[in-house]
C-alpha cells in the first residue's frame, strides 16, 4: 500500500510549537468564546488552587489551545499539566492543576471545559477508529465544526487530518467538473483535459480528484500516468471513491492492477463511512477512508473544574 499525504499536522505544529496558521486559527475561536461567555467579577477576588477532573474514559487533547487560552485571558494563572497530550485518562484522573486569581480562574471556566471536553471527545473518538483499522489511514474532512481545531483533535487521536483548507492541496470534485466543462466536451474528456492542465511544479505532491465510477477512475489514473511521465515524476495521485459501494472500490482496483496504474494511486474511500464498516473498509484495498463521523456529532469528554480552596 501507498503512504497517503494526508497527515498535514506538521503544518499546525512543529516540533511541539503551534505554527502561525494554527495560532491565527486559535486566537479567533478563543476570542469569540470568551465574548460570547461574557465571564464576570469574582463576588471576592482571591489566589486559589483548581483542577480540572475527568468524568469519564477517553484521549486528552487541548494542551496548545488551553494554554493559550490561558496567556491570552487568565495571564496571572499557572498551569500544570497532569497529563501529556495524547495520554489515556481514567474517570477521576486530574487532568490538569490551575493556580491563580479567583476572578480570572471563573472567567475563563466555561470556555476552558469546553475547548478541552470537544477536543478530547474528538481525539477519543478517532482513536476508537484508528485502533479497529491495520490496513488503512482513517482521515477527518472539511466538514468540521471548528476548524483546525477539530483536525488537531483527529491528529491527536491518530487520525489523518486531510487537507486543512482549500489552498493546501488540489482537489477537483464533481462540481469543479461540471463548471470547468466546456459546451459539447464529455464528462471524460473534460475530465482528461483538466487533469492534463495541473500544475505539477505545485501540486504533484498531493493531488485529490474525486471519481464516481470505474471509467472515470482509469482515465483519472491514466491521464496521471502520462502527466507524471512527461515531466519525470513519480509522485501519485489521490483518487477519491465517492459514494460507492465496497463491491465497486474491489472492481476499480481489479481494473487498475491490470492496467498497472494502481502504483500510480492512493485510494480514498469516502461518503457515507460508518465505524461500523469499517471493518470491510479495511479489507477492501483501498489506502484510507475519510469521513466526517470522527469528527462531527461526537460527545464530548465530561469534565470538572473544582476549585480545592485558598492557595498561597
Amino acid at each position: 500500500m501507498l503512504t497517503p499525504p494526508h497527515d498535514r499536522s506538521g503544518l499546525l505544529s512543529e516540533q511541539g510549537v503551534p505554527t502561525t496558521l494554527f495560532l491565527d486559527s486559535i486566537d479567533r475561536w478563543i476570542e469569540t468564546m470568551v465574548a460570547d461567555d461574557r465571564g464576570g467579577d469574582d463576588f471576592m477576588s482571591r489566589f486559589v488552587n483548581a483542577k480540572v477532573i475527568a468524568k469519564g474514559n477517553g484521549i486528552i487533547c487541548g494542551h496548545i489551545i488551553i494554554e493559550r487560552l490561558v496567556e491570552k485571558h487568565a495571564s496571572d494563572c499557572s498551569i500544570q499539566w497532569m497529563l501529556e497530550e495524547g495520554d489515556e485518562i481514567m474517570s477521576q484522573d486530574t487532568i490538569l492543576e490551575i493556580s491563580g486569581n479567583s476572578t480570572e480562574i471563573l472567567k475563563i471556566e466555561r470556555v476552558l471545559l469546553n475547548i478541552l471536553g470537544r477536543l478530547s471527545g474528538i481525539s477519543t473518538s478517532t482513536h476508537d477508529w484508528v485502533t479497529i483499522t491495520k490496513n488503512i489511514g482513517v482521515a477527518c474532512t472539511r466538514k468540521t465544526d471548528w476548524g483546525l481545531l477539530d483536525k488537531w483533535a483527529v491528529h491527536i487521536g491518530g487520525g489523518l487530518t486531510h487537507r486543512l483548507d482549500r489552498e493546501d492541496a488540489l482537489m477537483l470534485k464533481e462540481n469543479d467538473l461540471a463548471t470547468m466543462k466546456n459546451k459539447n466536451e464529455s464528462e471524460i474528456d473534460a475530465l482528461k483535459r483538466m487533469i492534463s492542465d495541473i500544475d505539477l511544479e505545485q501540486n504533484s505532491e498531493f493531488t485529490i480528484i474525486e471519481v464516481q465510477n470505474i471509467e472515470q477512475a482509469v482515465v483519472a489514473a491514466d491521464t496521471w500516468f502520462e502527466l507524471q511521465k512527461a515531466h519525470a515524476r513519480t509522485d501519485p495521485v489521490v483518487l477519491l471513491l465517492d459514494n460507492m459501494m465496497i463491491s465497486q472500490v474491489i472492481e476499480i482496483i481489479i481494473k487498475l492492477k491490470e492496467l498497472n496504474l494502481r502504483k500510480w494511486c492512493i485510494l480514498e474511500g469516502s461518503g457515507g463511512i460508518l465505524k461500523d464498516s469499517i471493518l470491510d473498509w479495511d479489507a477492501s484495498g483501498v489506502d484510507l477512508v475519510s469521513t466526517s463521523a470522527v469528527n462531527r456529532g461526537i460527545s464530548p469528554l465530561d469534565l470538572s473544574l473544582i476549585i480545592d480552596g485558598e492557595g498561597k
